[in-house]
């Protein structure tokens, strides 16, 4: 049986989601926005992609959400950029309201869905959707991580000068200023990177982690990243069609996991057709867990203040 998958969100982030998902032989695809034509203009457009890329995957352009019904995977992509000098904070009002219509509809007509959350601020938006769709945490988690640690991987390869295949890295706790990125679980064909690096090189690097969604904002002008978020979004999209079972970092609610309950924050999880299949905890130095628990404190305050 063909899979389905509705992105929420005919933007850069969603169109080119849509289209790595499509290109990657996955599913057939809805994608929803209020912008009447839009969805329907790049539907449209990836539809006739296809015989020249290879793809028989069907692309559905809609302004309302019946055509989403059953589907098995719901991205929230929907939402306000950030501008120059905007932080993920500052979209928190704003786009609450949009992600908790855009949840309620969607998970109504697709309730056994895995329901990813792209739109930021993200940690606090997946809290959103959860609360609109009634779902258990194991089926509404969010993307951050994964691409948070891909930014990390690339500065990593670019400061040694290898290969982006051989670099793994984790960024835990929440998708925005306080992110935790860990040196000491961050490798090179397996060897750590704190014995290749000096302190002030990784220190450098943590740095540009941590602010490489504002760099590309601030570079751009006029909007914000998506290449990047896309390809984190479609990882953790076949993950879950393919039940793959990956080990990456998302946003999920933890329930007494790293001493903390009722707050989404970005960890270690096991992805399969289910959602999130376990929590996996590592052991974080006193430092560590000082800033996981300050990333969290600032989700939970978030939260609080507008959910």
């Amino acid at each position: 049986m063909r899979k389905k998958v509705t992105v929420v969100g005919a933007g850069n982030v969603g169109a080119t989601l849509v289209q790595r998902i499509a290109e990657a032989r996955l599913a057939d695809v809805v994608m929803v926005d209020v912008a009447e034509g839009v969805p329907q203009g790049k539907a449209l457009d990836l539809m006739e992609s296809g015989p020249i890329m290879g793809y028989d995957w069907k692309i559905t352009g809609s302004n309302g959400y019946d055509e989403t019904a059953g589907s098995d995977v719901i991205v929230i992509t929907a939402g306000l950029a950030r501008k120059p000098g905007m932080s993920r904070d500052d979209l928190l009002a704003a786009n609450a309201g949009i992600v908790k219509q855009v949840a309620a509809e969607t998970g109504r007509r697709s309730p056994k869905a895995v329901m990813i959350v792209v739109t930021n601020p993200m940690d606090v938006m997946a809290h959103v959707a959860m609360k609109a769709t009634g779902f258990p945490r194991e089926r509404v988690f969010g993307m951050g991580g994964v691409l948070d640690s891909s930014r990390f991987r690339t500065f990593i390869a670019m400061e040694l000068g290898v290969s982006v295949e051989n670099t793994h890295a984790f960024v835990l706790g929440g998708h925005g200023d306080t992110m935790v990125p860990l040196p000491r679980y961050s490798t090179v064909a397996g060897i750590p990177i704190t014995e290749l690096m000096s302190a002030e090189q990784i220190n450098r690097l943590v740095e540009r982690t941590r602010n490489g969604g504002a760099e590309i904002v601030a570079l751009l002008k006029t909007g914000s990243a998506y290449y990047a978020p896309a390809a984190a979004t479609l990882e953790m999209v076949e993950s879950v069609l393919q039940d793959r079972k990956k080990i990456l970092p998302c946003s999920v609610q933890l329930n007494g996991e790293y001493g903390v309950t009722g707050t989404f924050a970005g960890v270690p999880v096991k992805l399969g057709e289910k959602g999130v299949e376990q929590v996996i905890e590592i052991k974080l130095s006193t430092g560590e867990n000082a800033g996981f628990m300050k990333s969290v404190d600032a989700v939970r305050s978030a939260c609080e203040k507008f959910t």
